[in-house]
């Protein structure tokens, strides 16, 4: 019987007593019967629940405690909430190796997939999913697709924030040679005539219009183009029209001729050179580099869109939460992923400038209120739909690394696109054949 039980069944005896007129015997047996018992049965301690999270991109601490980690200690005052992230010592081999624990782990769509699957420690949350009521609606639907596509309809992962393409811009060199700012909602052909007006010398500078990364272009690009054709685990690289396309807007148009440039700009030679004019970047730049963009006069607009596909961006890459197989206490894990799912959580990253991943107005309408530069364009952010994220497999991201590589190529000048992607498709076919050994 448990304590409350018992103290309504002496209750019951004492009330019984009084109405028959016994009160004497009955305060010796019922209500000091109730009083032994809650001393004799006292409250099981609770056990101690420690949750470890691992960040398999190398997370700092600094920045998992800002965004995650202070909000989740608030939450869960007796939890003890401890991380791991991955660098010497701590890489996924060698986690595994030690046999150290870690129960909820995080990285982009597609690595989080490719990191974990191989090696036996991903975890199906779909009946914790069900038994703590997480409504999946309520997510930005693309990046649902993407988790439940990659591991066969099964729940792997929870998206807590999104990352998309934004189109960084440096007021300053726009003011310098007196080009007007980019808008949001722009093609790409308006953004490439940018470009070329802003690559130019001038002062011994050598300004760039145009800047990226190549990875991020390649694996998050607007026209959707799968990296690999599922059915037959064959590279499309040199099969789809789409991937010509891709290159001649990326990285053939916006330079004044083939091979002007040998290096693609990026953030680094935004914020520290200040010498690039436009730059295809993630949208959490602005939460990541905060001390650097102090620097720079800068704004963001929407990725630009191309002419038939108007009002569509990249896709976006939602960075993804996990519960390992290792996990000691799941159902303590899948409390704090509600936590961090839900509006209260949400909106406390989208007042940081971090991109959330629920449909919600209100959460999204508060993106960037808190930011040191909430001054900025944030609705570019939301201002394109997403694209849709195309199928993927296991090996996704070593096709994403070589079909980039190929790219640049044919940024410098080395190769055209026909033969850029004849020889990617001959080295992303040597790295699916691989991957495939590997996991027979």
């Amino acid at each position: 019987m448990s304590n409350k039980t018992f103290r309504k069944a002496g209750s019951l005896t004492l009330a019984l007593c009084l109405s028959a007129a016994a009160l004497a015997a009955c305060s010796q047996g019922g209500s000091k019967s109730a009083d032994e018992g809650d001393k004799a049965k006292p409250a099981a301690p609770k056990e101690p629940v420690e949750l470890v999270f691992y960040a398999i991109n190398g997370d700092p601490e600094d920045s998992f405690n800002y965004r995650f980690g202070d909000a989740i200690r608030k939450k869960f005052p007796d939890y003890k909430i401890s991380y791991i992230f991955s660098q010497k010592g701590t890489t996924l081999p060698e986690m595994i190796t030690s046999g150290t624990r870690f129960d909820i782990t995080y990285h982009s769509i597609g690595f989080y997939e490719n990191f974990l699957i191989p090696n036996g420690l991903h975890y199906d949350m779909t009946e914790l999913i069900q038994k703590h009521k997480v409504d999946l609606s309520r997510f930005e639907p693309t990046s649902i697709d993407a988790i439940k596509q990659l591991s066969g309809g099964k729940m792997y992962s929870l998206p807590v924030y999104g990352n998309n393409l934004v189109l960084y811009y440096n007021k300053s060199i726009f003011d310098k040679f007196g080009v007007a700012y980019p808008k949001n909602g722009m093609t790409w052909k308006e953004t490439t005539d940018l470009a070329k007006k802003l690559t130019r010398q001038d002062g011994g500078v050598q300004y760039m219009g145009f800047g990226m990364n190549p990875s991020l272009v390649t694996r998050m690009n607007p026209l959707s183009i799968p990296n690999a054709d599922l059915a037959t685990n064959t590279p499309t690289v040199n099969k789809n029209d789409l991937w010509k396309r891709f290159y001649q807007t990326f990285f053939l148009d916006p330079q004044l001729s083939p091979g002007a440039f040998q290096t693609i700009p990026d953030n680094s030679p935004f914020v520290k050179e200040k010498n690039v004019a436009m730059m295809a970047y993630l949208s959490s730049l602005i939460t990541i580099w905060t001390d650097q963009l102090k620097e720079v006069d800068w704004d963001i607009v929407s990725l630009p869109s191309f002419e038939d596909k108007p009002g569509t961006g990249s896709q976006i890459n939602s960075i993804n939460f996990g519960i390992t197989s290792i996990a000691k206490n799941k159902d303590a894990a899948m409390e704090v992923l509600n936590y961090m799912t839900s509006d209260e959580f949400q909106t406390g990253l989208s007042k940081k400038g971090i991109m959330p991943v629920l449909k919600s107005d209100s959460v999204r309408n508060a993106l960037g209120q808190e930011s040191v530069f909430k001054d900025k364009n944030f609705k570019a952010i939301f201002h394109n739909k997403p694209a849709p994220i195309p199928p993927k497999a296991l090996y996704d991201a070593e096709l994403v690394t070589i079909y980039a590589k190929y790219g640049t190529q044919v940024w410098q000048g080395k190769l055209d696109i026909n033969t850029a992607a004849r020889q990617a498709e001959e080295e992303a076919k040597k790295k699916i054949e691989e991957f495939m050994s590997k996991t027979k």
